[in-house]
This record gives structure tokens, C-alpha cells and sequence, in this order.
């Protein structure tokens, strides 16, 4: 598009977790099936779950699947901002590139403030020009008046943009009619007047029984209710942060799989695909006596590998870890888990913590350095022919995914997949161990589906995926949002 900026909805919430990331998702899909280009945009995110675009640069998770949902290309633009936590401070990533890390205090300064303001105006006006609509997200609530002077993703884009805002409540937490008016009284006038609507999100039960409270909350606010969300399970969207990890219960389970859930897990969204496939119980365990005796353990990324090795050990779950591979129970580590394999891990120049080296699991005679030179590039190969142990029956599957690291691993064992330039990863000898820097390898319908067989044979079960397609998650948030919005009432939408 050229000459006028499009139009921009926002979505934005009384609080964090009240669905703003899914239902963004959901009304991309709905709008990019009427034929509409249709962009993301959350001028800031904080998230340890990062997924780097096709020009390598680095963005939310939340953004990458909505551009997915939308059907167009990520970019950086989408998630100019991204904060990923690491022990006291975070990581700063600007349009995409790490730009070292700072604290809360020194990052909400007003210096900062206005040195960044102008990167999401220049990311949120680019899209403007090359889209026909973006639908922004906010975060937390733009009612947190300890922000609002320092606010750069909810009121301050609402305004530059002068989009039309939907206000959103978790109903299924309680309160929410009093969270909205809330909300509402703590904006400027200015404000008010772009809240074009409220929904009420994960909503359980007949929405005639919430009469009369919606006509009273317009009578007192002139803004409408313009739906009522219905509460969708097992949607098997990607968390964007670990306060929202938890544990899908399985039906039947045939496979046991545990997580060990590091005190800074990164990028534990790649694991929704396997807690959803049928008769896979994925638990993440935190104690020793926690991992029982599983199928199969997974050590996954970390934004702080040597804090968390050090915790792995001082737990004792390193050398519960070792026991059960001793055992014959597989292990795969995944980025700073695939880390935490060899024999040492070192960070001289501090950069993921002050502690500068710790011993590994010494399951491979490899050992990392953790350097400036972070490695963001999307891949894709095959997983070697002819591993030992549980991966010979994956040998020759085809993987997507992409490396997000920064630290270089020197490792002797025979390598695990095979890339368009390099081989990555290992294996070991007796193919209990393997490890991988590769995000996304259980993402890889083919090798998680052959991956479980496999497991479940080694306990005498046999296994096989559902035979009914699955339902695009995207379409059925789209169906939803048609069928529980009024539209119509947003200004901007009206003609959509």
C-alpha cells in the first residue's frame, strides 16, 4: 500500500493473561480469510519465547504465530521490542538484534523512554504503509498509573495511531465487569474516547445470564459489550511466558515424557505439539522424586545456562538425570540444555550471568563458550541415517526450526542432524544421550510422531496419531470471533 496509513485495531486488557495474544491471533485469521492484508504489531514484549524471522532477526512468539495466523511473512517490525528476562536484569532486542541487557529501574527511565519511542513508531508506521489493517496488542493494562508516563505499547500506540481500542476481561477469573469500569476511569478523556468495545473472554456457561451488568457498564461508560468469548480448550497455542506453563493431562497415556522446568526455561512453547498428541503425558518436574521414571527426559533451553546447570546440580537433579540414563532412559538436551550435556560450560565475559564456569553433566566430551556473537538463522535439514539407540527410527526425518544461542559447543560424538552447511548437535555411542541447538525439532510433525512410536514400543504399547486431521487452531479462534463479536459496532470494522 501507498499514501494513507491503515487503520489500526488494538487490542488491549485489564490485566496480563487475558487472552489479548489469542484473540489478536484469532482476529488476524478472520480478517486475512475476507481477503484483508492484515499485520500484527506489539510495540513491546516480554518473553523468554522468541522465534527469529526469515531475516534473522528475532521477535516475540506471540507476534511470529499471529503473522502465521495472518498468512503473511514475520518481521521485525511486528515485535520492534522484546525484553527476555535473565536472573535481574533483561536482555534488550531492538528490531530484532541483542542490545545488551539492563535492570527494571535503568530500563524504565525516561532517557530510555525516549531513545525507544521512536522505533515503535517507525516499526508500527512501516506496517501502516505496507498493510491494509494491523491489529495491535497491548500489555498488562494501560491503567497501571506507576507506567503510564513510561508507557510505550498500550495508550501511547493507541494514540499515535488514534486506533480503535477493544478493552479485554478474563471473566473466568471474576470481576471482570469491575476490572472494565475500572480500566475505563483511570484513562484521560483523550483515551476514553478511542475504547470503541469490551469483551468478555473465557467465558463458561449461558451469556444470558450476565444481564443486566453489560447494559449497565455501557449505561456508565458509553462504551458496548460487543462479545462474550467462550472459554476454548486445549487450543494448543504457544504460552508466551512460564507463568502460564502448566500440564496437560493425558488420556490413556502410553508415553511419559518429562521436562525439567529451569528456573529461566526459554522457548518451552515447542513443546505443545507433543503434550497434544494422543497418549503423551508430558509432565515438567522441578524435584528429584519428580521424574519417576519417564520415557524420556528433556533438558530444555535457558536464558541463563550456567545459573541453571548450577541449579540442576545443587537440586540433585543432575545427578538423578545421570542415573536414569545410566539406566537406559533417553535424555535430549535442546539449546542450552544441549549445553549442560558436556563437561563444562564457560562464560568469561559475563554475559548470561556473573558466575563465569560450571561443570556439565559430562554425558559428552564436549565443552561450551558462551560469546558476543549471538547465531539467529532459521534451518532446516534431516536427521542423521543410521544413529544408534531410540534415534535410528527417526534417521532421515525432515526438521524445520531455528538456532537462538550464543554460545559455541566443541563436541566429538557422531552429530545429529544434518543442515544445509553444517552437521549439529550429537549423539552418543550407545544413542541414550542427544542433544541439538535446533528450536523446533518436536514442532516437525514426522520425527515427534516417529519419536513417540518408538516410545511406546519400548514400553510393548503401539502407537499411532489420530486419524482425523486437527483443527487449524487459527480457524477455530476465527470461527469463534465471527460468530461472538459484533463487528459491526467497532467504526473502523464496520465496512470490513
Amino acid at each position: 500500500m501507498t499514501g494513507q496509513l491503515a487503520p489500526v485495531l488494538m487490542v488491549q486488557g485489564t490485566a496480563s493473561s487475558v487472552g489479548k495474544s489469542v484473540l489478536v491471533a484469532g482476529l488476524c485469521r478472520l480478517f486475512a480469510r475476507r481477503g484483508i492484508q492484515v499485520a500484527p504489531f506489539k510495540a513491546q514484549n516480554m518473553s523468554n519465547n522468541a522465534a527469529v524471522c526469515p531475516d534473522g532477526g528475532e521477535i516475540g512468539r506471540a507476534q511470529f504465530v499471529q503473522a502465521s495466523a495472518a498468512g503473511v511473512r514475520p518481521s521485525v517490525d511486528m515485535n520492534p521490542i522484546l525484553l527476555k528476562p535473565q536472573g535481574n536484569t533483561s536482555q534488550v532486542v531492538i528490531r530484532g538484534q541483542m542490545h545488551g541487557a539492563t535492570t527494571a529501574a535503568d530500563y524504565w527511565c525516561s532517557e530510555r523512554r525516549q531513545a525507544l519511542w521512536p522505533v515503535v513508531a517507525e516499526s508500527l508506521d512501516r506496517l501502516r504503509s505496507n498493510f491494509e489493517l494491523v491489529i495491535a496488542e497491548g500489555a498488562g493494562s494501560p491503567a497501571e498509573i506507576n507506567l503510564r508516563d513510561r508507557d510505550l505499547v498500550n495508550m501511547q500506540v493507541a494514540l499515535h495511531a488514534q486506533a480503535d481500542v477493544l478493552l479485554v476481561a478474563d471473566i473466568d477469573q471474576g470481576g471482570a465487569f469491575a476490572a472494565l469500569l475500572g480500566t475505563w476511569q483511570w484513562l484521560t478523556a483523550a483515551e476514553r474516547a478511542l475504547v470503541r468495545g469490551f469483551i468478555l473472554n473465557k467465558f463458561r456457561g449461558d451469556a444470558s445470564l450476565l444481564a443486566p451488568a453489560p447494559s449497565l457498564l455501557e449505561e456508565r461508560t458509553g462504551v458496548p459489550v460487543v462479545g462474550v468469548v467462550p472459554y476454548l480448550e486445549d487450543l494448543a497455542l504457544p504460552e508466551e511466558d512460564a507463568a502460564s506453563l502448566h500440564q496437560r493431562l493425558a488420556v490413556s497415556p502410553k508415553v511419559e515424557i518429562a521436562v525439567i522446568r529451569l528456573p529461566h526455561v526459554a522457548n518451552f512453547d515447542e513443546f505443545g505439539p507433543l503434550s497434544m498428541e494422543p497418549g503423551v503425558d508430558v509432565r515438567y518436574v522441578t524435584q528429584p522424586e519428580e521424574l519417576r521414571a519417564p520415557d524420556l527426559v528433556i533438558l530444555p533451553g535457558t536464558k541463563a545456562t550456567i545459573p541453571d546447570l548450577d541449579w540442576l546440580h545443587e537440586r540433585g537433579l543432575a545427578r538423578r538425570v545421570c542415573w536414569l540414563v545410566e539406566h537406559d532412559t533417553p535424555l535430549l538436551g535442546i539449546c542450552g540444555g544441549y549445553q549442560m550435556l558436556g563437561r563444562s560450560v564457560r562464560d568469561p565475559l559475563g554475559l548470561e550471568s556473573t558466575q563465569r564456569g560450571m561443570p556439565g553433566l559430562g554425558l559428552f566430551a564436549s565443552d561450551t563458550l558462551l560469546a558476543p556473537e549471538k547465531r539467529l538463522a532459521r534451518v532446516s535439514g534431516t536427521v542423521y541415517v543410521g544413529l544408534p539407540g531410540l534415534w535410528r527410527d527417526v534417521g532421515g526425518a525432515r526438521v524445520e526450526g531455528y538456532e537462538i544461542h550464543v554460545g559455541r559447543t566443541e563436541v566429538s560424538p557422531t552429530p545429529f542432524v544434518q543442515l544445509a552447511t553444517h552437521g549439529d548437535g550429537a549423539v552418543s555411542t550407545d544413542g541414550r544421550v542427544a542433544g541439538t541447538y535446533l528450536h523446533g525439532l518436536l514442532e516437525s510433525p514426522e520425527i515427534r510422531q516417529r519419536l513417540v512410536k518408538t516410545l511406546a514400543a519400548r514400553r510393548g504399547f503401539e502407537w499411532s496419531p489420530d486419524g482425523a486431521p486437527a483443527t487449524d487452531p487459527y480457524d477455530l479462534l476465527a470461527d469463534t470471533l465471527e460468530a461472538t463479536l459484533q463487528l459491526d459496532a467497532v467504526p473502523l470494522l464496520s465496512a470490513r
